[in-house]
This record gives C-alpha cells, sequence and structure tokens, in this order.
C-alpha cells in the first residue's frame, strides 16, 4: 500500500430537519498507524441506516451521539490490510462498526471474520446482518405471529420490511405490507409472496388498506410511525402485539408531532406495543444467525441491494434513505479488494 492519506467523513453540524450536504465535511487524514492488537482495515462497503439520524443529535438516547467534528461511523465489511493481531491476518474480510472511512484502526475486539465463500459479502450488511437480525427478533419475540394471523409491516420494501414478511409468511401468516411506490408494491406481492401490498402515498390509500385487511391486524411491525401507523391502529385485533422498531416518518421534523393518541385503540383491543433494537439480543445473535442463513440458502429468503458506487456518494446514500430512493438494503461500495479473495 503506497497511500499515505485517506478521505473521511465528519459531522460538521447537528441538522435540523432534512440533512443537506453541509452537515457532512470530507476530511483528508493520515491513514493510521496500528497499535497492538488493532488491524488496518480497508472499507469495501459501508451501510447507510436511518437510525444514524438520531445519533446527529445532541441526546440521551440508547446509543450515544455522533460528535461534531468527528468521523461518523456505521457498519462496514472490509477487507484487513495490515494486523497486529494475532486473530485476523492480512487478506481476511471483516465486518463490524467501523469509520466512515476508507481506512480504519480497529480493535480486535471490534471486528468478526466473515467467510465471503459462503454468501456474498454485502448480505452481512443486510438480512445476515444488524436489518435481518433486527426484522428476526421483533417478529419473531414481541409480534409472535401465529398460522393464519394477519401480519402488517410498514416500510415493507426496506432491508428490514422485506425480511419481517417473508418471515411471518414462514410462519404461516397473511402478511400485507405498506409502501411508498407501486414498483415496490408489485416487489412485494410477486417478489416477495405478500399476500397484499398498500401504497401509502396514494389519495385512496385508507379505503386500500381496509379492504387488504378484511380480517383485521394480528401483529404489525411498524417501522414508519406518522399517519401510516396511525391508520393501522384503526384495524387492530383483540390482543394485538407491536413491535416498534423504527418511526422514520418523524425523524427529521422540526417540531414534535402531534396525532392521534394510541392509548385508546390499544385499551379497547389490550394489545401490547414494545419499543426494541437489535442490542437487545445479543446473547441470541447467534441462533438467528444460524437461522437466516439456513432460510437464505434454502432460498426461503429473498434480498434486493441498492448499491451506490463511490466513497463520496456516501451522504447522497444516506439522505436517500428519506426520500425512499432504495429497494432493499442501502449500501454504499467503497472500493474493490486489494488482497482479498471473494
Amino acid at each position: 500500500m503506497n497511500k499515505t492519506t485517506q478521505q473521511e467523513i465528519h459531522l460538521a453540524n447537528r441538522p435540523v430537519g432534512l440533512p443537506t450536504m453541509t452537515a457532512f465535511d470530507f476530511v483528508e487524514k493520515a491513514i493510521p498507524v496500528l497499535e497492538e492488537n488493532e488491524v488496518l482495515v480497508r472499507t469495501l462497503y459501508l451501510s447507510v441506516d436511518p437510525y444514524m439520524r438520531g445519533r446527529m443529535i445532541d441526546a440521551k438516547s440508547y446509543i450515544p451521539p455522533f460528535q461534531l467534528n468527528e468521523v461518523i461511523t456505521g457498519g462496514a465489511v472490509g477487507e484487513v490490510i495490515d494486523s497486529k493481531s494475532d486473530a485476523f491476518k492480512r487478506g481476511d474480510v471483516v465486518t463490524g462498526n467501523l469509520n466512515w472511512a476508507e481506512y480504519t484502526a480497529a480493535s480486535d475486539k471490534a471486528i468478526r471474520k466473515i467467510d465471503p465463500t459462503l454468501a456474498p459479502i454485502t448480505t452481512h450488511l443486510g438480512i445476515l446482518g444488524m436489518p435481518g437480525l433486527t426484522a428476526y427478533f421483533g417478529l419473531l419475540d414481541i409480534g409472535k405471529p401465529q398460522k393464519g394471523e394477519t401480519v402488517v409491516v410498514s416500510g415493507a420494501a426496506g432491508a428490514v420490511g422485506s425480511v419481517v414478511g417473508q418471515i411471518a409468511k414462514l410462519k404461516g401468516a397473511r402478511v400485507v405490507g405498506i409502501a411508498g411506490t407501486d414498483e415496490k408494491i408489485d416487489y412485494l406481492i410477486s417478489e416477495l409472496g405478500f399476500d397484499a401490498a398498500v401504497n401509502y402515498k396514494k389519495d385512496s390509500f385508507a379505503d386500500d388498506l381496509k379492504e387488504a385487511l378484511p380480517n383485521g391486524v394480528d401483529v404489525y411491525f411498524d417501522n414508519v410511525g406518522g399517519v401510516v401507523t396511525d391508520a393501522v391502529f384503526t384495524h387492530l385485533n383483540k390482543f394485538a402485539r407491536i413491535p416498534l422498531c423504527g418511526a422514520i416518518s418523524s425523524y427529521n421534523n422540526e417540531s414534535k408531532e402531534v396525532g392521534p393518541r394510541p392509548q385508546s385503540a390499544m385499551i379497547k383491543t389490550s394489545a401490547l406495543m414494545k419499543g426494541f433494537t437489535v442490542g437487545d439480543y445479543t446473547a441470541d445473535f447467534n441462533t438467528a444467525a444460524t437461522d437466516l442463513g439456513t432460510w437464505l440458502s434454502e432460498g426461503k429468503l429473498k434480498y434486493e441491494e441498492t448499491i451506490v458506487e463511490g466513497f463520496e456518494h456516501i451522504p447522497d446514500a444516506f439522505l436517500g434513505l428519506f426520500k425512499g430512493t432504495n429497494l432493499g438494503k442501502m449500501l454504499v461500495k467503497i472500493a474493490d479488494p486489494e488482497v482479498a479473495v471473494l
């Protein structure tokens, strides 16, 4: 490796409303020098995810906020270029929470090796990674779908929602997806096998949703919040379960939302709504990863990826999440492998 400097992306300010490019600062820095038990990882793919918007706010949450004028971090897959750890060698393919940078000096405890012969390496940022695990635990531990029940998924064509719907089908449920374009509606039904899907951007959304739910809603996996969730709540069945995964509709609001209050609907139906993050289930990751990997290898799960190419386009890909430009997992390809064999 002849390079001595690299590009990083820092958080330049704390945006109000939908972030713009001014929130991101491209900085040239020296490629880090390794300390003991560290490895130098060259980034191949970066994941951009909606939860990152919350980390741009200086507020208490389940994960610390990004710091101003410091590098942004997120899920990534990369190759080991150099190592001062007995656990990793040059050419290993790894995944972990890495810098929005061309290279990261990572602790050997912060990354894990992946086998690129078992599945494409990008799946470890999607269906076999955080989104797949989130879908698995939220649906099966909180939603507990039973055969013949109706499961509704908002954000159904995204990285999490698309897996939720497919697992629900594996469990024998009737699955209804909610998405924002007719192309995504067609994908959910024709490719993923959803029983019905509804476009929430159409004026007929409320009527279309009612038509798709002749037997009401037993499980609502909520990735969106806002008016979509308000509409679904009018169809809750007795003892409905609501895994609360995301609220992307409000992440860029400049003021607090005021909408229909959920208490009345939940009391009347004895419904359960529980918020969660995938970090709640770290002790069971291996079990979930094994199930997801088995279903994927058996052809029972499908996935899509929207891949934006180029380090300079990381902010574009991130902002695209809030415009719904992605089908499935949104990723950024940073580089082809230099030494790893894929």
